[in-house]
């Protein structure tokens, strides 16, 4: 994840929750991707190492353990630069300009100037995060899936090239699909920092509350005694990904008939937010920005001790000096 501050539930959602269930079944490296801010804000870095201790609580928080998977910061591992170097130059310029995210970004972001090669060549640095550590699998959403096979071809073309003692040296991972529930923003568009409609890790009760009040429902229910659809009501999403099914049959219940009204559904997903905030809250308090840091330190010891492995293997693929 790159550190752009604190995380929010659309992150929680999409990504670290399905890690925290992984770390028992595989051996896991997760990162904050520090070099990867610097594609698109590399001319602001005065909230890097402010947000980079924010992650790294919100992901103990969460439940990430040190104990069970290694978690690091991708500066602090100088080996994700020299594969990123190798690829370079390998790789089609071709390959990088058909990336979807390239031209998107750019519209997307417009008054940033991002005609930059770190930013064209950001999914080479990706393929390199990747298989610096051999991996089999690479956990992400659907929207992801084109980077990973990007990746692939560029562990093919390396291979292709260059072999140690006849094997090839870098594996082309597999795509590892983990869910990533529609989770709508208090605006009903998609849950996004740069929207400004999201509900934080961090958020307290009383803010959660706040903010669902406020949150947009079924436009087409007007009147306290108009029927509503669920089904088109941000609010009624969250309940989908949030409460129970005793809730979420009485929402469609009373939304439907006109038997509740939006003040009510709002608080009652409102009680759902707090169940799933409150613990991970809790566990986050148990840490100190400076103690994150540490545990983060230590996992970036262990990633470069494993980084270094591979990129032994691939100098020597290259015949290059060690």
């Amino acid at each position: 994840m790159r550190p752009t501050g604190k995380l929010h539930l659309g992150n929680y959602m999409g990504a670290l929750a399905n890690w925290v269930a992984l770390q028992s079944h595989y051996d896991c490296y997760f990162f904050i991707a520090d070099l990867h801010a610097l594609t698109t804000d590399y001319a602001d870095t005065s909230k890097i190492r402010e947000n980079i201790e924010e992650v790294a609580l919100d992901w103990l928080g969460a439940g990430l353990d040190p104990e069970k998977c290694i978690l690091f910061l991708q500066s602090r591992v100088p080996q994700h630069d020299q594969l990123f170097l190798r690829f370079s130059m390998i790789t089609p310029i071709s390959w990088l300009e058909r990336v979807p995210t390239y031209k998107e970004q750019q519209d997307n972001l417009s008054t940033k100037d991002l005609s930059t090669f770190g930013f064209l060549g950001y999914p080479l640095l990706q393929a390199a995060d990747i298989l610096l550590y051999q991996p089999q699998f690479v956990p992400v959403g659907q929207d992801q899936v084109v980077h990973v096979e990007l990746t692939r071809e560029i562990a093919r073309r390396f291979n292709q090239f260059y072999k140690l003692d006849g094997r090839e040296v870098l594996p082309e991972p597999q795509v590892l699909l983990t869910p990533a529930p529609k989770l709508p923003g208090t605006d009903g568009r998609k849950m996004s920092k740069s929207y400004g409609n999201t509900i934080q890790l961090t958020d307290s009760e009383p803010e959660v509350r706040q903010k669902l009040k406020t949150m947009v429902t079924d436009p087409a229910r007007i009147r306290r005694s108009d029927a509503g659809d669920p089904d088109k009501c941000p609010v009624g999403d969250l309940h989908k990904v949030f409460s129970s099914p005793d809730t979420i049959a009485a929402v469609n219940q009373g939304c439907r008939s006109a038997g509740i009204g939006c003040i009510e559904c709002k608080g009652w997903a409102a009680d759902a937010l707090v169940r799933i905030l409150q613990p991970i809250q809790q566990r986050r308090a148990g840490y100190s920005a400076a103690q994150a840091i540490e545990i983060i330190e230590a996992g970036s010891l262990r990633a470069r001790q494993r980084a270094a492995e591979t990129m032994l293997q691939v100098d020597a693929a290259m015949q290059m000096l060690a």
